[in-house]
């Protein structure tokens, strides 16, 4: 099962990414609300994910030095993550710092990002099934 961390996502947003995710690939989403929380979480924890709002509900911070953080440290560096953002200058800061290309919430239900998320959540069974 995949394991998705959620950041700084308000409720209404938080409770359609954790529908979604555990719908569409059935993921495990656990969330975070700042950075501090989320840092301490990716370093304690495994993640497959790490989906990032641009503007965190608890303080309404900035939530792309959160990626840069996660990017610089040698042991987190690997793990994945994407800047949840409808605004194309922020998306691309993101994928400066490291991020892969992100969607904005106007497009959780897309194609798109789902095939997006499928390149990182879907089990490698399904990609090979398919093939055969």
């Amino acid at each position: 099962m995949p394991r998705v961390l959620d950041v700084g996502n308000c409720d209404l947003d938080h409770g359609a990414i954790r529908r979604m995710l555990a719908a569409s690939f059935r993921a495990e989403v656990v969330r975070a609300h700042d950075a501090a929380g989320a840092l301490a979480l990716v370093r304690a924890q495994p993640f497959d994910l790490v989906l990032v709002n641009r503007q965190l509900d608890a303080d309404h911070s900035d939530g792309l030095p959160i990626i840069e953080a996660i990017k610089a440290d040698p042991k987190l560096r690997q793990v994945p993550c994407m800047l949840i953002t409808n605004y194309a200058q922020h998306q691309a800061a993101a994928e400066r710092a490291g991020a892969l290309p992100g969607f904005g919430k106007k497009e959780i239900q897309s194609d798109q990002t789902r095939a997006r998320l499928a390149a990182i959540l879907a089990p490698p069974s399904a990609a090979t099934s398919s093939a055969s």
